[in-house]
């Protein structure tokens, strides 16, 4: 590793680091990660791991280990992710650093196809380091969303990388259930996995080969194997002067609020509607809608922000997700789930799309990987009080109905706060007043 010292500073790259094919290789990878996300972490291996990985053990058993492996994961991934985005940063290694945990997450994803009855140790150890190269991955990925995206299109970009992500996990995700139905014990279900891995590299080929690593100046000589440490002080000397980027804080207290809603409905919206009576079937079949729904919602709520700016798009997706909670209090049959889920569909990928590149505009160039490691850390830990929340109403009522309808305090504390966020400001804050993607948030006539 070449040796680095004195202040970083960003080199602009060469214009020809804007054309279309690096824009297309960067959102393909979304289209490949996303399988992680639907096969793997919502439809195929719970139920695996439940009914055949876990056989055997107590009733409740199954339901707790998985409970305590993802949080065991999540909290391993935070830890890691501020010195790992310094240290990206630092030594130049935001290419690397992703190709190492995209092939963390999607071999060990693929070696699922081993696990068998009663393995599993195997599979929690395997579903351990898949998700955590998933969630490290993606901190590498979104960092390099600001370096490519054209003047004036990072809303656009964004919500495109979304847009193949939905169809890229849901093709794959209904190519799977077709597998798991067809082929018998347990065997669709396997290869599904292995699928997924193979998918993933797939899919990371474009980016690595045509995306090209921002390239970092720096003054001065120290050894490269020094980087660790450089990383370590790069983050203490942020920590010590966040407050320079207030404007970027208020935002991502708002994000974590308002993304606590909307990470509640994901991870809660099949137990609700379980308990209302309705079938496997049509839980398994909305959660694909809302897959195929997203894709092109996502590239209208990127439109939509270049007419009426960032701040509003999200705004007006938190506001339909607000709707969405109460019309939830009156769910009773299967088509008001799938009503629910199409809706959800509408706006879900639109504002984690248009939040990343909200983020991106104000996070200095030369340390995206580090902010967006702090991105990261603020979207798992929104997973917190909003099913906590949940849980308590609907232990207190007796009914899961209060539960889901609380989740509209969360997206109207994230509207309130996110009107107090200026971006024009936050983007001079973080000296992005010159070569980097441009916008105003003020609504356009």
């Amino acid at each position: 590793m070449p040796p680095v010292e004195g202040k970083v500073r960003i080199v602009p790259m060469r214009s020809d680091s804007c054309k279309e094919k690096q824009v297309k290789a960067w959102c393909l990878y979304d289209a490949g990660n996303s399988a992680f996300a639907t096969t793997i972490m919502a439809a195929l291996l719970p139920v695996y791991f439940r009914e055949v990985a876990a056989a055997g053990l107590a009733p409740n058993s199954p339901a707790a280990l998985w409970g305590y492996t993802s949080s065991l994961a999540l909290l391993i991934g935070a830890s890691l992710a501020p010195v790992l985005g310094s240290m990206a940063d630092i030594g130049g290694l935001k290419k690397r650093f992703l190709l190492v945990f995209t092939l963390l997450g999607a071999v060990s994803t693929g070696f699922l196809f081993t696990v068998g009855y009663g393995d599993w140790m195997r599979a929690l150890a395997l579903y351990a380091l898949g998700s955590l190269g998933f969630s490290l991955s993606m901190i590498f990925y979104d960092s390099l969303l600001p370096h490519i995206a054209p003047h004036g299109r990072i809303d656009e970009i964004s919500s495109r990388g979304y847009a193949w992500g939905y169809l890229g996990g849901g093709a794959l995700l209904a190519a799977n259930i077709a597998a798991v139905v067809l082929l018998p014990g347990g065997l669709g279900a396997r290869l599904s996995f292995l699928s997924v891995g193979l998918w993933w590299i797939t899919f990371t080929i474009p980016l690595m080969v045509l995306v090209p690593e921002p390239v970092v100046e720096v003054n001065g000589a120290v050894e490269g194997g020094h980087v660790l440490t450089r990383g370590f002080g790069q983050l203490a000397e942020t920590l010590r002067n966040i407050r320079r980027y207030r404007e970027l804080l208020v935002f991502l207290v708002a994000f974590w609020l308002y993304n606590d809603g909307v990470g509640t409905i994901m991870k809660m919206a099949a137990i609700y509607g379980a308990e209302k009576g309705i079938g496997m079937l049509h839980l398994v079949g909305a959660l694909l809608a809302t897959q195929f729904v997203g894709a092109p919602f996502s590239i209208l709520f990127g439109k939509l922000s270049l007419r009426v700016g960032g701040k509003a798009a999200i705004t007006i997706g938190l506001i339909w997700y607000g709707v969405i909670s109460f019309g939830a209090f009156f769910l009773e049959r299967a088509w008001h789930f799938w009503v629910l889920a199409i809706a959800v569909g509408m706006v879900q990928g639109g504002v984690q799309a248009i939040s990343r590149s909200t983020y991106g505009v104000m996070v200095p160039r030369a340390r995206t990987g580090e902010f967006f490691a702090l991105y990261d850390i603020f979207s798992k830990f929104s997973g917190v009080a909003g099913p906590a929340l949940f849980a308590v109403l609907t232990q207190l009522t007796g009914s899961t109905r209060m539960g889901i309808v609380s989740l509209i305090l969360f997206f109207a504390g994230g509207i309130f706060l996110l009107r107090k966020v200026d971006v024009d400001k936050g983007m001079n804050e973080a000296g992005n007043d010159d070569g980097s993607p441009k916008r105003s948030d003020r609504v356009r006539a």
